[in-house]
């Protein structure tokens, strides 16, 4: 499944051709995704301008001109193609290694200009969904979700006030939605990583007793940050052959540190260490027992 560094490449794709455009009609050439597309889905979105394009988490969201948000997630084949002037690009595509199908293209946003932005699913396990903007916040879908991991409330203090006496493993805390949105598999394992801290290690080891950030904590904050900033600029990883809006592989998994290297030697100058995959809360995790602690 596409993580925060691929859905952020789409969104910076679609955000020059979407926002500032004014949708002349749209075509659900299905009921359903993986739920129910909203209702009167069509004449909700059609005639409105898109005034915005935000990602929160691993959710897209076009702010539309009469207040409302429609809200998209990839799920796992979920993508985009931009249809111009008879050229076809699609940002971030994560596209198993076959030119999508069009028998998969179930909702299709023509836009005054004859510009059309087709959403293409083969599994669906995508959705889409409408609501005020001005309920967002208290939507099921946003409202526990916890810091943005590049936003400004992600800090050391946060991550301690969080981890303070949970006993749970530090792999399984960092992959919480409830404590850090968007960050996945891929990159928690890069992140522990690149901190130096094992993830095994007690997430309540971010938090002396005071609550106040350990070492730990304070490393892990820009750590994350910074994987998350590079995989965006490489484009994303390449898994299943997720590809950069220009249609070239996205190209951070040719920078993993750790993630899906077991048993190669440790990069890291001097460790000697070998890298090893366990699993926590059924998904794999890799890391260097000698210099992560």
């Amino acid at each position: 499944m596409p993580e925060l560094p691929e859905v952020e490449t789409v969104r910076r794709g679609l955000a020059p051709v979407l926002v500032g455009s004014r949708v002349a009609s749209l075509e659900a050439r299905r009921p359903d995704l993986r739920f129910p597309l909203p209702e009167r889905f069509a004449e909700r979105v059609a005639g409105q301008t898109v005034i915005g394009l935000e990602r929160r988490a691993k959710y897209l969201i076009a702010s539309l001109s009469n207040g409302e948000d429609l809200v998209m997630h990839l799920g796992m084949t979920g993508r985009f193609t931009i249809v111009h002037d008879g050229t076809a690009d699609t940002p971030g595509q994560y596209a198993h290694g076959a030119a999508p199908d069009p028998a998969h293209d179930h909702v299709v946003l023509h836009l005054k200009g004859g510009t059309r932005v087709i959403y293409n699913d083969p599994r669906r396990f995508g959705f889409m969904v409408m609501m005020a903007r001005t309920e967002r916040l208290q939507h099921p879908l946003f409202r526990e979700l916890g810091a943005e991991p590049l936003g400004e409330e992600l800090t050391a203090d946060y991550l301690a006030s969080k981890a303070k006496s949970r006993k749970v493993n530090l792999k399984a805390f960092l992959m919480d939605q409830h404590v850090v949105a968007g960050l996945g598999n891929i990159y928690v394992s890069e992140a522990l990583f690149q901190a130096g801290l094992s993830p095994n290690r007690s997430a309540k080891t971010l938090a002396n007793r005071r609550g106040v950030p350990t070492e730990g904590a304070i490393k892990l904050v820009p750590a994350i940050r910074d994987v998350l900033e590079r995989a965006i600029e490489a484009g994303g990883s390449t898994l299943r052959d997720y590809r950069h809006a220009d249609g070239k592989r996205g190209a951070f998994q040719e920078r993993f540190g750790v993630y899906d290297r077991a048993g190669s030697p440790c990069q890291t100058p001097g460790c000697g260490g070998e890298i090893r995959r366990v699993v926590h809360s059924g998904r794999a995790t890799f890391y260097c027992p000698r210099c992560q602690r």
